[in-house]
């Protein structure tokens, strides 16, 4: 997926807040079309620095030329003694829809998956709605099983839960 040496490459690059729009942009999309926006989808899209950054997490930017197509979060969880993190969360994934089935999210995926592992992170959790097929198929192809738990207190769209162990 990733090209070099070209104006039009296609690239990941971890977050910059001139594209911070671009993520609130393309994650409002989505939802809006779907679900409707809710409380912490707000808190997340419009303070994006405060909801991954600030926290030790990261928000990737897949760019074509100056062009975002796609973006993730990935929001720390459950603290350990010595300050690292037990688990991420993967939230707020979005594709341009002008740019799904082109591997985009796969490509954001195996990024976001790499990064929590080069960071000791032991697993990736992340709540969704099974209306999302397309995403729950990148979701199980890359190895997130679901799990019951409880209702996503902070998402009344939230029906599913999955994670992958690390």
């Amino acid at each position: 997926m990733l090209v070099s040496g070209r104006e039009d490459s296609i690239r990941i690059i971890g977050y910059s807040p001139e594209y911070a729009g671009d993520f609130a942009r393309l994650n409002y999309q989505w939802i809006e079309h779907y679900f409707r926006i809710e409380e912490e989808d707000r808190a997340a899209l419009d303070h994006p620095e405060a909801y991954a950054i600030a926290p030790g997490g990261e928000i990737f930017f897949v760019l074509q030329g100056d062009r975002v197509l796609g973006t993730v979060a990935l929001v720390p969880k459950d603290l350990k003694a010595d300050g690292s993190f037990l688990k991420f969360e993967l939230a707020k994934m979005a594709v341009d829809p002008a740019f799904q089935g082109q591997g985009i999210g796969k490509g954001l995926l195996d990024h976001a998956i790499a990064y929590a592992r080069r960071r000791g992170v032991g697993q990736i959790v992340l709540s969704t709605n099974d209306v999302l097929a397309p995403a729950l198929k990148v979701y199980g192809n890359a190895g997130f099983v679901a799990k019951p738990a409880p209702q996503d207190e902070r998402y009344e769209r939230s029906n599913l839960f999955m994670q992958l162990d690390l």
